[in-house]
């Protein structure tokens, strides 16, 4: 199912109000010396059910993604099902393969994230990540989920421009 809208589509002042957030928790990341990733899940009533940054440089768990976190603070304590259909996890950029079966296996029901792929690597060529994008893993999955990016470009740009600490070994 490819539901994505055009880019530069706008979104609504709450998709923006919450996009914005994961801004912030990707600055938070990177104010700790982790990669600049954040990441926000919110409620159909608005209420916030987890909110999460990277800390794979901290932590040393390269499964610390902001997006994992965030899933992981779902089952402590466990978030009902159908709560999680209804919510919307907004990410400072597009989900990694990982991160979006992760997406998947919860039962979350949207996403909107800022940066996508593309201009993430253009800004960080070193990144080579796997060919399978969130898109298609959202495709495959065993429920519509709804997926809404990249938005809020420029702002999204801010977050990771010069914002990066040179390469792993």
């Amino acid at each position: 199912m490819d539901d994505r809208p055009p880019e530069g589509q706008p979104l609504s002042a709450t998709d923006a109000k919450y996009l914005r957030q994961a801004f912030v928790w990707a600055n938070a990341a990177r104010t700790r010396g982790n990669r600049p990733f954040g990441a926000v899940v919110v409620a159909a009533d608005g209420r916030i059910l987890a909110e999460a940054f990277s800390n794979t440089r901290e932590t040393g768990d390269c499964t610390g993604h902001a997006e994992m976190n965030a899933v992981r603070q779902l089952g402590n304590p466990r978030v009902a099902p159908e709560l999680l259909a209804g919510a919307t996890l907004y990410a400072s950029a597009q989900p990694c393969a990982m991160c979006a079966g992760a997406i998947c296996n919860a039962g979350i029901g949207r996403v909107v994230f800022g940066l996508d792929d593309t201009r993430l690597l253009q800004i960080r060529p070193d990144l080579r990540g796997s060919t399978l994008d969130c898109h298609t893993v959202f495709d495959n999955a065993t429920y519509a989920i709804t997926c809404i990016g990249p938005a809020l470009v420029n702002e999204a740009l801010a977050v990771y421009e010069d914002s990066w600490f040179p390469p792993s070994s």
